[in-house]
């Protein structure tokens, strides 16, 4: 749990009441519940060949050995609204027998934050059973990432990018605005239903920047930067016990966008962009995608699939696949995930304010 200890702003009354909540779920009945015979349907807002996609396309085979009766689990593709809609979708299903769930990304969390009016649903009423941290890393063709400097960007200024965007409200928000603090003239191909059709934009040439989630990017990005045409420049980073921004561990040897930052002028890393950007960052990383079950869901439910995803992560095994597959972060479960929850659900007034007046001025979208 060190990595939000930066998140002091969340009450802690809040993370209190959350853990005495899991405490008596987990012990409430202690009979669970069996889903024998059963098939679990797994939402992801998104499309087939993202990031969201890769994860639970990872942890469903896993979940349906570890629940009782081992049930079939099959996700469920609802991309749409940059993620709003499946989202919407799963706020009005009441809970009813265990049988479905809901996989969230920074992507559904950072409109929920900035009071899109697209947004029906409440994170409240909703019930964390796991939360995985990624990380995110952007690259470029060859040829202009030849133009930087080591981790000076200002080679760079003068070009003209092109990326494809879910949306402005959304996650994207994140390396957009680490681009225009680094001076980039960067164009936004709007409402892509997913990250790995940024990738595929990339590969077609429609596209010449972009960056991926950890998971898509060891999947689907490794593949082009051992070919020659893709070229890692940097990535977002992650949080030490302090709150400082090191090196992201599943890619050590890629500088962050705090080193990059700061070795290009006119970038800087104080001051309230700076303050804004690492404030989404935090919320939409260190616990960027989590699993929910419906309002309503059962003390006993709950802690049925709390346990599930607890004895995944026991298996032998965990540690290697996983890495492979979705980077080497926390996975976590109980009184974590609703401190991760908290987390990620959560920003300051004035991180808010900054975001809400840089999306107007940048792209003329208005939640005021």
């Amino acid at each position: 749990m060190s990595i939000f200890k930066t998140t002091r702003r969340v009450a802690v009354s809040l993370v209190a009441a959350a853990a005495a909540t899991v405490a008596l779920q987990a012990n409430a009945g202690g009979h669970g519940i069996d889903l024998e015979g059963k098939t679990v349907e797994w939402i992801i807002p998104f499309s087939e060949t993202g990031g969201s996609a890769k994860w639970a396309n990872f942890y469903a085979p896993l979940l349906s050995e570890a629940l009782p009766g081992q049930p079939t689990v099959v996700v469920k593709f609802m991309p749409g609204a940059g993620s709003t809609k499946g989202a919407n979708f799963f706020q009005e299903q009441a809970y009813d027998d265990g049988t479905l769930i809901f996989g969230s990304s920074g992507s559904t969390q950072f409109p929920f934050l900035l009071g899109d009016p697209r947004v029906k649903y409440d994170y409240a009423d909703w019930n964390v059973v796991l939360a995985s941290g990624t990380g995110g890393v952007a690259y470029l063709p060859p040829d202009l990432a030849g133009k930087m400097d080591g981790l000076d960007a200002s080679g760079l200024q003068g070009e003209d990018f092109i990326y494809g965007n879910q949306g402005a409200t959304r996650l994207d928000l994140v390396p957009t605005l680490a681009w225009e603090m680094l001076g980039l003239n960067v164009e936004s191909v709007m409402g892509i239903k997913g990250r790995g059709d940024g990738r595929l934009m990339f590969e077609r040439g429609e596209a010449n920047i972009d960056y991926q989630t950890s998971s898509s990017f060891l999947s689907g990005v490794t593949p082009l930067v051992e070919a020659g045409t893709a070229v890692p420049m940097m990535t977002w980073g992650s949080l030490d016990a302090d709150g400082n921004i090191v090196r992201d561990p599943t890619f050590p040897d890629i500088p962050t966008f705090k080193e990059v930052c700061e070795a290009t002028d006119g970038c800087e890393t104080s001051g309230e962009k700076w303050d804004a950007w690492k404030a989404f960052f935090i919320a939409g990383f260190p616990a960027q995608k989590m699993v929910f079950l419906p309002n309503g869901a059962s003390a006993d439910a709950i802690a049925t699939y709390t346990k599930a995803f607890e004895d995944v992560q026991a298996r032998a095994d965990f540690a290697e696949i996983s890495s492979k597959r979705l980077g080497k972060y926390p996975q976590m479960t109980g009184a974590a995930a609703e401190t991760a929850k908290a987390s990620a659900t959560s920003v300051s007034a004035d991180a808010k304010t900054f975001v809400v007046n840089w999306l107007q001025e940048k792209y003329g979208v208005s939640l005021n």
